[in-house]
Formats: structure tokens, C-alpha cells, sequence
């Protein structure tokens, strides 16, 4: 044995030197975390050093949770409801139940939004396994557990990249249709195509199926405007059902003369470098043009006319459609 590790002693922690040791490695990106539930604690915090999940709940060494991620405009919740939806969609999936119902957790994410006060924010809610054990028997942990955070909310793309986004082809195996459905915890192959774009120069991946069609990007959807006007995405079967696609799809529907048309089904990568405009879309995100792909241009290399109106009408829906603003009037302090 290493005679200078043999000599080396571990400090065994009290309740309070735990709590000192928190205060002492406070970070600044702390400050970005606003607000956080817990069914654990039975409430709220707002010191973001505090905001922790047990290391033996299933979601922290399995994955075995699931959440859904919404934003916050001018102190309203966006298309709330269509996230919860899917939430309880997933969590259904993977055999987990919140038994108070949808209804307590729209609730609770409401509360917690007041309680950060924030009017532009990001908010998340998971449902996890809950803690018990170490082992991969989901039965051994004591129930389905409730997190609610809310934290600072990322910049669209586009104002930051105005010129449009450069995007290319992932080497990342896609996730069979049943996980792809499904947003749950275990996210490793999403965070691979996110290093692959950061590793590779580009601002997004898009993944393939085994049949050569588009299915998604780390965390977007993508589509394409063929060249004879007509806004395309992805089936769903190999693909999360994204709450900004399918909103941005009934939006298109409705306006007359910015696309000839509105389907879904396969897009192949031929389609895609052919694309008169790729659009790339996401609750953060909102519109995006892809406007490079492989390294060639899509359409003349700039954002086109269908991204644009879009984008404008995605932004006029969250700030002024009430039927898709939740609103909860933020605590002011």
C-alpha cells in the first residue's frame, strides 16, 4: 500500500459541517437557479445551493425518471399544459405515477414560479423513482418523488446568431421510437450529440433512422421547406413529440400563402441538403434557420421567408395568445 495514502485521513462530517460545507462551495451559477419543490422536503427553496436530489434516488444512478422542460414569458407560463401532458405521457410509459394527477402538478410548478418571482424564467419538472437502495429494482425505492426548479432562462438562437445556424449529419445511433417517445432522465445519447456539435464547430446535430429518415437533434426538432413551398417534418414514431413543433405546425396551417402546404413523414438527408429552408425549432430555441448543413449551403445561405414569419408568429403566440399563456403572478422581491 501507498505509504502517503495509508497515512491519509477522511473527515467524517456532522449535520452541521455538511450544512457549513454547502455554504462554502456556493458557485455563481447559483444565482441562476430561482426557485426549487420537492415532495421530499414538502416545499420550496430559493437558495440555489440547497436545490440537491438524494444520490440513492433511481434517477440519479439509473436514469430512471422522467421530466419536461417549459419557459416563462412576461410572467406566464407557455403552452403549460401541453408539457404536462407529455410529462404524465412519459412518466405513464415508464410505469410511474404521481397519484395526487396532473391538476396538483400544474399547482405546485405555478406556486413555485410565484415563489421565484421571476417573469422570463425556464421551469422543469421531473418525476422520479424516488430514493431506496442502489440497485436497478425500481420496487426497492420508497415511491414516486416530485421535483419543480426554476432557473434563468437561455437566449433564443437567433438573436444571439442572427446569420443562422451551420448543422450537420450525427454519428449518434438513434434512440429506438419507444425511448424516443418518451422524455425521461437518461439523456447520455442527447449529451453525445451535443459534444459532437460542440467537438465538431457546428451549432446542431441531426440523427437519421435505420431507414435513412430525419429524426431529431440533441434536444430540437428539425423539418425542412421543400423547394415547392411545402413545411415537412418527421413521423413521430422515431421522435419526441417536440410541444414547439407541433405548435409552429398548427400555426403554418393556418396561414395562407407562407407554405402550400403542411405534412408529416419521412425526410430523407437528400431532402434535406435540397431544402429550400431547414428549420430547426425548440422551447429555448424557438425558430431557428439552419442555414449550412455538411457544409453546404441550404437554399442562398441566408434565413429564409418561411423562418421568419414563423419565428415572429411563435413569438407573438407566446406574448399575446391567451389561451397558450398560464399566468402566475410572480412574487416581487
Amino acid at each position: 500500500m501507498n505509504e502517503n495514502f495509508s497515512k491519509m485521513n477522511v473527515r467524517v462530517l456532522s449535520a452541521e459541517d455538511y450544512a457549513r460545507a454547502l455554504e462554502a462551495g456556493r458557485r455563481p451559477h447559483h444565482a441562476d437557479y430561482y426557485a426549487m419543490w420537492s415532495s421530499l422536503l414538502g416545499g420550496v427553496v430559493t437558495d440555489g445551493a440547497l436545490m440537491q436530489v438524494p444520490l440513492d434516488d433511481h434517477v440519479v444512478h439509473r436514469g430512471d425518471g422522467v421530466f419536461d422542460t417549459f419557459k416563462c414569458v412576461r410572467g406566464a407560463a407557455y403552452n403549460l399544459d401541453a408539457h404536462l401532458v407529455r410529462l404524465m405521457h412519459s412518466a405513464a410509459g415508464i410505469g410511474l405515477e404521481w397519484k395526487p394527477g396532473m391538476d396538483d402538478i400544474r399547482r405546485l410548478t405555478l406556486e413555485t414560479l410565484r415563489v421565484a418571482g421571476k417573469e422570463e424564467c425556464s421551469g422543469r419538472v421531473m418525476l422520479s423513482r424516488g430514493p431506496g437502495g442502489f440497485g436497478v429494482n425500481p420496487y426497492e425505492s420508497i415511491g414516486t418523488q416530485l421535483y419543480i426548479v426554476v432557473y434563468k432562462m437561455g437566449k433564443p438562437f437567433m438573436t444571439q446568431h442572427p446569420e443562422g445556424a451551420r448543422v450537420m449529419r450525427s454519428k449518434v445511433p438513434p434512440k429506438p421510437g419507444f425511448w424516443a417517445g418518451i422524455k425521461n432522465c437518461n439523456y447520455l445519447p442527447n449529451v453525445m450529440m451535443k459534444r459532437e456539435a460542440v467537438d465538431n464547430g457546428v451549432d446542431f446535430v441531426l440523427g437519421y433512422d435505420d431507414e435513412g429518415h430525419l429524426t431529431e437533434g440533441a434536444v430540437e426538432n428539425a423539418g425542412i421547406v421543400t423547394q415547392k413551398g411545402v413545411l415537412v417534418f418527421p413521423e413521430l414514431k422515431n421522435i419526441l413529440a417536440g410541444t414547439t413543433m407541433l405548435r409552429v405546425m398548427a400555426m403554418a396551417s393556418e396561414m395562407r400563402g407562407v407554405v402550400k402546404d403542411v405534412e408529416v413523414r419521412g425526410i430523407t438527408e437528400a431532402e434535406v441538403e435540397d431544402a429550400a429552408e431547414l428549420l430547426i425549432v425548440g422551447t429555448t430555441l424557438n425558430v431557428v434557420a439552419g442555414v449550412v448543413y455538411g457544409g453546404k449551403l441550404i437554399g442562398n445561405g441566408c434565413p429564409g421567408p418561411v423562418w421568419r414569419v414563423l419565428n415572429e408568429a411563435l413569438e407573438a403566440d407566446m406574448t399575446r395568445n391567451p389561451a397558450m399563456r398560464t399566468e402566475y403572478n410572480p412574487q416581487k422581491t
